[in-house]
């Protein structure tokens, strides 16, 4: 697989990785009885029937957070390039805006019926794309100035109260306005949602600051960068355990024991301070161990290969392995003695089947790099 010019393959592996997670998270909401989900929404705590379904969706966690935060490093990353070739400030700004409405049109159109929702579902991808639309003018804001405002949104969000807004079955547009912002919910019929814009504008902050403290990224960097993030990671994690410890602020769901799904369970709808602290620590760990691969030239080829190759197309791959794990014709999901096997078949099967499609796609959008594919 040959390496795109400019681009940073260690990126597209940690992306890769938490897709991977993902796509195990919706093919068990389709094929797995034992999948719980929702926690945080509306204070819920889910009651998983054992460990081993309790663990299978903990560690799927990881994948928004890191969705989102490399959202906001690529674009950094995309924009400085695309000045450095001449564009105008203008013309990279529409860019964002026209993104930003595409993912709202494949949220609304491809996403949202994927998981039998209405069109009004306000998902990550619709969250992505608002995010985008409000970065074609944050972006001016200097790096420092927007690590700040990230970091104030991430710390303060669970201080926001948003009820001066109309809401409720008898206001049903201010509550989608809550929803969107702040709170997410399913109580008001078609106005429903699950990534709020404010907590997750701020991961996106985070990412973009990143990619734009790499720079020319160069090799000469990348033991001393992938040291730098794996520390950060560590760090992040001593920093969720003295939050969950604690008990107190950042818990939106509070720890009710000291058992292992105790100091676990915590909210993900909207994110706490403890959720975020975790999973991006995770990210981190991930950017790590793809910094060392990428200098072994193990991503090039392989298991790294295929899951690089995945993080390649991170649109194309949600918006298709949705249908795919959706309209999977595999007759062993009808195992009744072994649901957790079948489910994980019909996971394999369905990433090697999108990993053909996507190393097709990016071939694709290789070869005609001005098309409307440019933004998918």
């Amino acid at each position: 697989m040959k390496r795109e010019a400019g681009r940073l393959p260690f990126i597209d592996f940690g992306r890769g990785v938490v897709m991977v997670l993902m796509a195990w998270d919706h093919v068990s909401a389709f094929w797995n009885p034992g999948r719980r989900g929702n926690e945080g929404l509306m204070g819920m705590r889910p009651a998983f029937p054992d460990q081993t379904q309790f663990l299978l969706r903990f560690v799927t966690h990881f994948a928004a957070p890191t969705f989102i935060f490399l959202a906001g490093t690529s674009l950094a990353l995309s924009t400085g390039k695309r000045l450095a070739r001449g564009q105008s400030q203008g013309s990279v700004s529409l860019r964002m805006v026209v993104r930003g409405v595409v993912l709202l049109g494949l949220e609304a159109l491809l996403v949202a019926p994927a998981f039998d929702l209405p069109p009004t579902y306000f998902g990550v991808i619709a969250c992505i794309g608002v995010c985008l639309i409000l970065f074609s003018a944050l972006r001016f804001a200097p790096p420092p100035a927007i690590l700040v405002l990230s970091a104030v949104i991430i710390l303060g969000h669970p201080f926001l109260n948003l009820d001066f807004i109309p809401g409720g079955p008898g206001a049903p547009l201010g509550h989608y306005l809550r929803v969107i912002l702040h709170e997410p919910g399913f109580e008001v019929r078609h106005w429903v949602g699950l990534y709020p814009v404010i907590p997750w504008l701020g991961v996106m902050g985070l990412g973009w600051c990143f990619g734009v403290s790499l720079g020319n990224f160069d090799r000469a960097r990348a033991t001393r960068l992938a040291v730098s993030l794996a520390l950060a990671g560590v760090a992040s994690w001593c920093g969720w355990f003295v939050v969950r410890l604690a008990n107190g602020y950042g818990n939106l769901l509070p720890r009710v024991d000291n058992s292992l799904q105790g100091w676990l369970t915590m909210s993900k709808y909207p994110p706490s301070l403890a959720f975020l602290l975790f999973t991006l620590g995770g990210t981190a760990l991930f950017l790590a161990l793809g910094i060392v691969l990428q200098e072994r030239s193990a991503l090039s080829r392989g298991l790294g290969g295929a899951i690089t190759a995945l993080g390649r197309v991170p649109l194309f791959f949600y918006v298709t392995h949705l249908w795919v794990y959706q309209l999977l014709p595999l007759p062993f999901v009808l195992l009744l003695d072994a649901p957790l096997l079948a489910t994980a078949a019909a996971w394999a099967v369905g990433l090697v089947t999108l990993w053909v499609l996507c190393v097709q796609y990016a071939r694709l959008k290789r070869r005609y790099p001005r098309s409307v594919l440019q933004y998918v």
